[in-house]
């Protein structure tokens, strides 16, 4: 006799393989036991998740997943990889970014950079977070410049910076031909972090000579971090990086460079996140859409783009840093799976201040124990021929390339900036973004979730950086939990103690405690302190027990039943004994004397906010 399993699909070999239809079915059961009585394709949904962009990951993929051929590695369109051999011949560039003032302190850090594992060097020049150009001798000093790509992040002083360098390659005797790297101008970029002007005529002069004289610089990058930082999602910074290729690209044509050497001067750059899926398709849509512009520029050959990757800056958190550097792994390895050339991975301190050598030591090891433990560089484009992988990759870039051409009909890149249209559709997207963040739909953890109440700050030294005020904001996805935690460190300071609140708890522990830690966790992360002392409470302790703790807002925990039975007696008796706020742990179900509720889903800033400003702290 054959047994099949509860699920009624035999496992024996030669079955027929189960269908679509019958998943669902068993999916629709799983809901169903769970409270969700939904069928058909409601079900599917309800196991969907949002991505932004108007994009969707489903719960399952298929065969029946149709997208176009992504073609083979080193060919149009390039989806699978820009280069024949990916990356397999010696893994991704890792590429450490530096910004100190001091070319003595700066030498040291390259070195021991160099020395340890990393293979390029992406230098801050000028401004107040870079090595002054004077200095620049100083801190290469001891750099085999031929052995070592130098990338330049100068700004406003691009044109001294590119001057200095080049004429330290001619002095320490590097041939031409054995330069590399990349002089970073970016007139686009720079015009959209300062809010002036872009003047791009110097950098076409440094590109023709680029060409004509170094084949391995390139003088231009097209950078989307700065779309990315102000708020951007995935569809948006690639569409506005084509917008600022294309821009590119006509100034390098018109100035008399072929289609192919215009396209060889840039190199893009881009950022990963922890979401290591919407990474890989990022970079293979970003190089499947630059294919796309070269093939309408009559040269499709030349659409090989040059990706630089550095791990999201707007993921970076103060609070409980050293959850960076898991954020920073995922996104590496979203990074290097995607086919990225170069990869940077900023410290796990680098929203702290200026990151020490234990934190650019781990970012340069993540990169190696990928490649060399993981051997992610092994396989090209290792995700390729997932259904997932590629399904999202084309929709990623047909919502890139509608962006794109929304830019285009504004006037283009540098005119959609001047009008304010790229503000405002930068804005928009991180207000909405930042209404999860608030209701934890996308949490943070260590920050909005599962927050370390014991934890000791993290002192570096202060880091000089600033944007120009006048450009795109920066924003980072911790800002709202953390403003709420510098005014509990106020309070800590002013008086000794963090903001308090009484978790007045109904009932048994069986009944109370998933509340109780629910509510728990929500004050934490605005760095007010849940007092659940004692465990449980009625309406005729729970004024004494309130007055025990020193608080002046309370939070009822208990489950549904006490609390139609007892949450309006402990309320009025909470608020007698002096609380200016009492919140239920729950959905809204008319309880009586209760201000606000506190459940998955509400507006835990808002929520945090009223109670801190109900307690006075500022």
């Amino acid at each position: 006799m054959t047994v099949l399993p509860a699920d009624g699909l035999s496992r024996a070999a030669g079955s027929p393989d189960p269908s679509h239809d019958q998943w669902q079915s068993l999916v629709e059961g799983v809901l169903r036991r769970s409270g969700r009585e939904v069928t058909g394709t409601a079900a599917v949904e309800a196991l969907s998740t949002a991505l932004g962009d108007g994009l969707t990951a489903r719960p399952l993929y298929t065969s029946d997943d149709v997208s176009p051929d992504p073609g083979f590695p080193g060919f149009a369109p390039f989806t699978r990889g820009s280069g024949a051999t990916g990356n397999t011949l010696g893994g991704w560039d890792v590429r450490q970014r530096h910004a100190m003032t001091d070319p003595a302190r700066l030498n040291e850090a390259v070195l021991g950079d160099l020395e340890n594992g990393v293979t390029s060097l992406w230098l801050a020049v000028g401004g107040p977070d870079g090595v002054p150009v004077s200095g620049l001798e100083r801190a290469l000093d001891g750099v085999h410049l031929d052995l070592a790509p130098l990338a330049l992040d100068a700004g406003d002083a691009f044109e001294p910076a590119v001057r200095e360098l080049l004429g330290l390659f001619e002095a320490r005797g590097v041939p031409k031909e054995a330069v590399r790297g990349s002089l970073g101008a970016d007139p686009l970029g720079q015009a959209a972090r300062t809010g002036a002007e872009p003047d791009g005529d110097s950098v076409i002069r440094w590109a023709r000579r680029c060409a004509r004289e170094y084949p391995g610089l390139r003088a231009l990058t097209v950078d989307a971090l700065v779309h990315h930082e102000a708020g951007g999602s995935a569809a948006q910074e690639l569409g506005l990086s084509m917008a600022t290729g294309v821009a590119h690209l006509r100034a390098l044509t018109a100035a008399g460079l072929t289609v192919q050497e215009a396209c060889g001067q840039l190199e893009f750059r881009y950022a990963a996140t922890a979401d290591q899926f919407l990474t890989i398709a990022k970079l293979r849509a970003a190089r499947r859409l630059w294919a796309r512009v070269a093939e309408v520029c009559a040269d499709a050959s030349a659409g090989a783009q040059r990706q630089h990757v550095v791990t999201s800056p707007v993921m970076m958190t103060r609070r409980d840093p050293w959850v960076n550097m898991l954020r920073t792994t995922l996104a590496c390895l979203g990074a290097g799976v995607g086919g990225a050339d170069s990869v940077t991975v900023l410290p796990f301190d680098h929203a702290v201040g200026l990151p020490d050598a234990f934190a650019r030591r781990i970012a340069r090891n993540t990169s190696t124990i990928l490649m060399e433990e993981s051997h992610l560089a092994r396989v090209i484009d290792p995700a390729g021929g997932s259904w997932y992988v590629e399904r999202l990759t084309d929709e990623l870039a047909a919502a890139a390339w509608s962006f794109f051409q929304e830019v285009e009909r504004a006037g283009g890149a540098a005119a959609a900036l001047r009008s304010g249209m790229v503000r405002e559709r930068l804005a928009a997207t991180w207000e909405a973004r930042s209404q999860d963040l608030a209701r934890r739909e996308e949490p943070v953890t260590g920050v909005s979730e599962f927050p370390d109440a014991c934890e000791r700050p993290l002192e570096r030294e202060p880091s000089p950086a600033r944007r120009p005020a006048g450009g795109l904001p920066r924003v980072r996805r911790d800002e709202a939990f953390e403003a709420l935690r510098a005014r509990s460190d106020r309070h800590l300071a002013a008086t000794g103690s963090r903001p308090k609140v009484f978790l007045a708890a109904l009932g048994p522990a069986s009944v109370h405690s998933a509340r109780a830690s629910f509510a728990a966790n929500l004050f934490l992360a605005g760095g007010i302190e849940p007092v659940h002392e004692p465990v449980s409470v009625d309406a005729s302790t729970a004024a004494a027990a309130l007055a025990a703790t020193g608080a002046t807002a309370a939070c009822l925990c208990s489950g549904d039943a006490l609390y139609a039975e007892q949450a309006g007696a402990v309320a009025a008796a909470l608020k007698d004994g002096g609380a200016t706020q009492v919140l239920l742990a729950g959905r809204p179900a008319g309880h009586a004397g209760v201000d606000t509720h506190v459940f998955a889903g509400c507006d835990v800033v808002a929520v945090l906010s009223s109670v801190l400003d109900s307690m006075g702290v500022a």
